[in-house]
């Protein structure tokens, strides 16, 4: 199979190859996903099978807007209707309760609830409209490997196996979406993301709660995330928590380090080996994936050091990546 780039004046055949069953990747402001028309089972299967993910792992339904989310959710309840309008088009996924029947297994993992997340990209609005079927929306990557940022990335990933991407550039955010819990009495946020508990909370006008347990090896999980392995390049990831340690590593030939520029200005290190995550965490979680994917195609890395961060909620998402890329290592001197 050859997979085509697809420019913004070419939707229209993008919305060709989806109702033919086809997978094409898409951008969002977040990370690129990888679509298929959310009803159709077969097209959902051949999502896992291109990116290699585990059957039992739900899959977020993107939307247009609420309209499409009400066709499938059971009710929206006042919760999700203050977040609705408050951050829709936006970097917020909101688990609720579906109409039974209404979407495949292969979607909800077998479960009563599906995740809805309507993007802020016009080619991914103008897509999903002209189409007029939510699409599914894991991230256009093999499963496990860091979330694509740009269409390269997706390309370098899924080549041969899906039938197009649509190239949108560079994503804003670069950290998937903030999903919270609205099937339950407290609200809980299953995963972190750009939106912060504090900022939910907020409009809520209620507690938000933290989903800090993990889930077991025979559980379905409710959202994308909760369970496997993620982000991970080939080469071994150690989370960096003092910056100060970084003086007391041991580098060599073999060693690279994603860290900010005030960092990176005082490492006896190639610029080969150094990759900036920029000025700040903002900089830091739209570059992370990047930093992640860059020492990847490097053969010769052998061990990636990573700065890590600890800004309260700012920091969530960034770190809950991190550690996941870094199956939990973090540098001790």
């Amino acid at each position: 199979m050859e997979t085509q780039i697809l420019k913004k004046d070419q939707i229209d055949q993008a919305v060709e190859f989806l109702k033919k069953g086809e997978l094409v990747a898409f951008p969002t402001e977040t990370v690129y996903g990888l679509g298929a028309i959310a009803t159709k089972e077969e097209s959902v299967k051949n999502v896992y099978k291109a990116k290699g993910r585990p059957s039992d792992n739900p899959l977020i339904v993107t939307v247009s807007d609420e309209n499409m989310m009400k066709r499938y959710a059971k009710f929206v309840p006042e919760r999700a209707e203050k977040l609705i309008k408050h951050f829709w088009p936006g970097p917020l996924t909101l688990l609720l309760l579906v109409k039974e029947g209404s979407l495949p297994d292969a979607v909800t993992g077998g479960l009563k609830t599906a995740a809805f997340r309507c993007p802020n990209d016009e080619l991914t609005h103008e897509l999903i409209s002209k189409l007029g079927y939510p699409i599914v929306g894991p991230s256009a990557n093999t499963s496990t490997k860091p979330s694509p940022t740009i269409a390269e990335h997706v390309y370098h990933d899924l080549k041969g196996k899906i039938s197009a991407i649509i190239d949108g550039g560079a994503t804003e955010v670069g950290l998937e979406s903030t999903i919270i819990d609205l099937s339950v009495e407290t609200p809980i946020v299953l995963r972190p993301g750009q939106i912060t508990p504090e900022e939910l909370s907020e409009v809520l006008g209620e507690k938000v709660l933290i989903n800090t347990g993990k889930v077991s090896d025979k559980a379905i999980p409710k959202a994308p995330g909760m369970k496997y392995r993620h982000y991970a390049p080939n080469a071994p990831v150690w989370v960096v928590d003092d910056t100060n340690d970084f003086g007391k590593i041991e580098f060599k030939s073999d060693t690279a380090v994603a860290a900010l520029d005030s960092v990176l200005e005082k490492l006896d290190l190639p610029a080969e080996n150094k990759f900036s995550l920029g000025k700040d965490l903002k900089d830091a979680d739209h570059n992370l994936f990047s930093a992640l994917r860059f020492f990847d195609d490097e053969d010769e890395i052998k061990t990636i050091y990573v700065q890590g961060f600890d800004e309260g909620e700012k920091s969530l998402a960034y770190m809950n990546r991190l550690n996941k890329a870094a199956a939990g290592h973090h540098y001790k001197n």
